[in-house]
């Protein structure tokens, strides 16, 4: 009897790690699968609101015009945020070769040596690496994003029909059971994205007012990044307060300013972070921090930065299916923040 209870405590467990093997060795399909479904929770009621209005084509040309604008704008904030960052790297080479000379002199007077290990790992072959690599990266983002696009749009297309089939007759009752689910997955989504929104717009027009106060260049280009990297929650913030600070380091050649802004930053992040956004976001939305920043390291490690971005969505679906099942309410009542209330048919 011991021998059948171990084996069948190990099935489950072998079978997680197929599963985890699966998502990241075919992540070039899951991705775009889940990354879709993700759109789709956000923009299919828009979809739904103009079909009572205009045809079901047009309502679906429409949605997908306007998804691509969003999506094009929070990007166009990187990019040029990047590129005004590397026009001024480049205008000032000669102030930062100064910089570096001056802490490079500073170390060496106290022992510590660093131009040999920079010169050993920064060289031309090492530049010509990490262009190929970039590039590379580019043109996988470019293929997901095209994948992930033609699954949103069939499924836009085939939204209304695969409504209709689940509420069959002979689809009962689980059917009505993954329309509710569907229902209140969606709309914890569509909560979770108007409040990080909110919270990055609201971060960087702070960020934008800090760096001008503290004197630092290039405040509209700060704003702009932290502005889009907000979305990635814990990862984006960390990446949009050590680059202003290291370039207050490039600007000015003191540690006073780079700890200004490294102080200001962060007490920005952590105010609009830890209290706006759990305030806007309500109890619906609780989930535990450590949840969520597991959530968000697992699934980078699975897909990247990706990954990250979509870490706290999936897991507010897995919170939500598990309130469904007696079985797995406990699963719910250990990720989330708050009392886990009975939710639909167990």
């Amino acid at each position: 009897m011991t021998e059948t209870s171990g084996r069948g405590a190990v099935h489950p467990v072998a079978t997680g790690i197929l599963v985890l093997a699966l998502l990241y060795f075919a992540k070039s399909i899951f991705m775009p699968v889940a990354f879709s479904l993700f759109v789709l929770a956000l923009v299919l009621p828009v979809q739904m609101a103009l079909q009572r209005r205009i045809a079901k084509l047009a309502a679906m040309l429409i949605t997908l015009l306007l998804t691509l604008a969003v999506i094009v704008i929070v990007g166009s904030a990187v990019v040029w945020g990047l590129g005004e960052l590397s026009q001024w790297l480049f205008y000032n080479t000669g102030r930062l070769q100064e910089i570096y000379t001056h802490w490079a002199d500073w170390l060496e007077s106290h022992g510590i040596a660093i131009v040999g290990p920079l010169e050993e790992h920064f060289n031309l072959t090492w530049l010509i690496s990490l262009t190929q690599g970039l590039l590379n990266r580019l043109n996988s983002m470019v293929g997901f994003a095209i994948l992930t696009f033609i699954f949103v749009m069939l499924g836009l297309l085939e939204a209304d029909d695969f409504q209709r089939r689940l509420r069959l007759s002979s689809a009962q009752p689980q059917g009505e059971m993954l329309l509710q689910i569907g229902r209140e997955i969606g709309a914890k989504v569509r909560r979770f994205m108007v409040v990080r929104s909110i919270a990055c717009v609201l971060t960087g027009l702070v960020v934008w007012g800090f760096a001008l106060a503290a004197g630092l260049e290039l405040a509209s280009a700060w704003a702009a990044i932290a502005f889009a990297l907000n979305y990635i929650p814990f990862v984006g913030p960390l990446v949009a307060t050590i680059f202003p600070t290291l370039f207050a380091v490039a600007q000015s050649g003191s540690w006073q300013l780079a700890l200004i802004v490294f102080l200001g930053l962060n007490a920005i992040q952590f105010v609009i972070g830890s209290y706006l956004e759990p305030s806007l976001t309500g109890a619906s939305l609780a989930i535990s921090p450590f949840a969520v920043m597991f959530a968000i390291f697992f699934w980078s490690f699975l897909w990247g930065l990706p990954g990250a971005f979509i870490g706290v969505p999936i897991l507010i679906v897995v919170v939500t299916c598990c309130m469904h099942q007696h079985s797995t309410r406990w699963i719910a009542a250990l990720l989330s923040g708050g009392p886990v209330e009975r939710s639909g048919a167990s």
